[in-house]
């Protein structure tokens, strides 16, 4: 199945899209890539929906990326007597180390580490910023806060901590257990959830070892401010906009999209937006204007991907909802304006080979009016680089590796397909040029562009330029 857009569309799988007839409805609709949410998965149901993706790969001979979010330390108060109790601003409320039900002036915190590292001044959201409190005391075993603003405190709310670095690891004993389970399904990403460091990374580096590809969520204020570090680190980057206006002022957020949006592309790794894009679609069937526009934002950004949450996983209306981004996203890529606005956030390439050739071949391939450019790619490299330039032109990213061109599915513009590496330089034109055929990108007679490593199978040496014509038979020439 040929897809024109570039921007790919990553859909949540969840009760309204779980068998595996609708998930072929929603890659038929448009989704590249699915999305399974571990904090609202078990084991047996992960497994499901992967076996349930892959039959639909099978059906539609295409490559489909599957994305396994781990849900991350989830900092939550304790219970009270009554369920709920109401608050009045400017008075205290006390978080502690006491088991016992909360009441209007105290409730449990089940986090020694919030005790130990909640300082002075540092603010304490609850239930999503509704409740917010200003610690004014602190000594390791309880937290005397100031109410701010709000009113109302009820069993397990949620507590986000934007003043403050906690000294917690990226995986808890759950993401532990998700991980390994989900690596031995084959997922090709990972997504990390409240990303502080990058040290998170590197610790859950050493579990992955290469299996997938890792996405650091970017929802915390420590990680905007480490973002050049964790972008070198990551794989791929999400902005995670429901937490991140939870812990950073809501007029910040579009803002700190653009910085994340164009650092990556700066950096060359996949960047993807997400939450509430079409939230009012999870009970209607078409969007506001605003969720239309913030979507085309996006897609003018020049993001690799953007995302459906509830909108997909458990909404009314999954498949309108995809089939919607699918026409938006599409309706902006031809609009007069968007080849500018993608041009005006190129950066240079960096100081390598690898990166000259991909600079190369775009600027061929647009000056030629060429209808393709083709990459060979093993390990992926070579098709990120590609994409990093954002051609005017499609890319079809050939690998003989299956799991790269899984976790490609998720890159702007690179239409993947699995191909037996090529013999010699020969078969390695002739090969790409009948796939372009076949995949209905060119036709007798147009031109296309072939980038590769020689030696062939040396993955990283991206070094050679082609420029081939398709035959009458659909095979190269010079």
């Amino acid at each position: 199945m040929k897809r024109t857009r570039k921007v790919k569309i990553l859909a949540t799988l969840g009760p309204a899209s779980s068998e595996e007839e609708m998930i072929a409805k929603l890659y038929q609709a448009g989704a590249d890539v699915f999305r399974i949410n571990m904090s609202h998965t078990d084991h047996a149901s992960m497994r499901t929906l992967v076996e349930r993706i892959r039959e639909v790969e099978k059906r539609v001979g295409r490559p489909i990326g599957i994305l396994a979010d781990l849900q991350g330390p989830k900092l939550r108060v304790g219970t009270f007597a009554q369920k709920s109790v109401r608050l009045k601003v400017g008075q205290q409320f006390i978080l502690d180390d006491n088991a016992a039900p909360g009441d209007e002036t105290r409730v449990h915190l089940p986090h020694p580490e919030i005790l130990k590292a909640v300082e002075p001044g540092h603010r304490l959201l609850i239930d999503d910023g509704r409740l917010q409190l200003e610690a004014v005391k602190t000594d390791g075993h309880a937290i005397v806060c100031k109410v701010v603003a709000g009113t109302v405190i009820s069993d397990r709310k949620g507590v986000s901590l934007p003043d403050t670095d906690l000294p917690l690891g990226a995986l808890t004993g759950k993401d532990r257990k998700d991980l390994e389970a989900v690596l031995a399904t084959g997922v090709d990403w990972i997504a990390l959830s409240f990303i502080q460091r990058p040290e998170d990374l590197a610790e859950v580096r050493k579990v992955v070892r290469g299996r997938a590809w890792l996405m650091a969520k970017i929802e915390k204020p420590q990680a905007v401010r480490r973002l050049p570090e964790i972008i070198e680190l990551a794989d791929a980057l999400m902005v995670a906009r429901g937490d991140l206006g939870v812990e950073m002022p809501l007029e910040a957020v579009p803002g700190i999209q653009k910085q994340i949006t164009r650092a990556c592309r700066r950096a060359g790794k996949p960047v993807v937006v997400a939450t509430q894009m079409l939230e009012s679609m999870i009970s209607a069937p078409v969007p506001t204007r605003a969720e239309v526009s913030d979507v085309a934002t996006a897609v003018f950004e020049g993001a690799d991907a953007v995302m459906l949450s509830a909108e997909s996983a458990a909404g009314s209306y999954p498949v309108e909802a995809v089939a919607t981004m699918n026409a938006i996203a599409d309706r902006v890529e031809r609009d007069p304006t968007y080849g500018g606005v993608i041009n005006a956030q190129r950066s240079e390439p960096e100081a390598t080979g690898a990166d000259a050739i991909s600079l190369a071949a775009r600027q061929i391939a647009e000056t030629l009016k060429l209808s393709a450019i083709i990459t060979y790619t093993a390990s992926g490299t070579t098709g990120l680089r590609a994409a990093r330039e954002r051609p005017h032109v499609p890319i079809i990213a050939l690998s003989p590796v299956v799991e790269t061109a899984r976790r490609l599915s998720l890159v702007w513009g690179t239409h993947c397909v699995v191909s037996d590496d090529a013999t010699d330089l020969d078969d390695m034109v002739d090969r790409a040029c009948r796939i372009a055929y076949e995949e209905r990108f060119a036709k007798p007679g147009d031109r296309v562009i072939i980038t590769a490593g020689v030696p062939l199978r040396t993955p990283g040496s991206t070094n050679m330029l082609r420029i081939a014509y398709i035959g009458s038979d659909g095979l190269g020439g010079l």
